[in-house]
């Protein structure tokens, strides 16, 4: 697993720490989407939406540098790229999971007014 903290210095609250890691409305997405397992490019892009090539390109190799994505090529033509979570990446499941239900729950409020 990547030491993300030689990369930059990271904040001292354990808040930020996990913002600045998933901040990103593509990045919450994209752990949405690989929580359900391994993804080639096309399909998170397909999954994701209206994310461009670009950004998401450079979000994958941020978390991948972050130690959240595992990325593996394979030697094949055309190209073959697959993106997973790593353990790091796995464990972020309950912060998804709350998230997830506070949406319904506020999105169950909002149908009722």
């Amino acid at each position: 697993m990547p030491d993300i903290q030689n990369t930059k210095k990271l904040p001292a609250c354990p808040v930020e720490t996990t913002l600045t890691l998933i901040s990103d409305k593509w990045k919450v997405l994209i752990l949405r989407d690989l929580l359900t397992g391994t993804k080639r490019f096309g399909e998170l892009k397909k999954s994701i939406g209206q994310v461009s090539q670009k950004v998401l390109t450079a979000q994958l190799r941020q978390m991948e540098e972050s130690g959240l994505v595992n990325r593996k090529v394979y030697a094949e033509v055309p190209p073959k790229v697959e993106y997973s979570l790593t353990d790091l990446g796995h464990s972020l499941k309950p912060i998804m999971d709350a998230m997830w239900t506070w949406g319904e729950h506020y999105q169950h409020s909002q149908e009722q007014n």
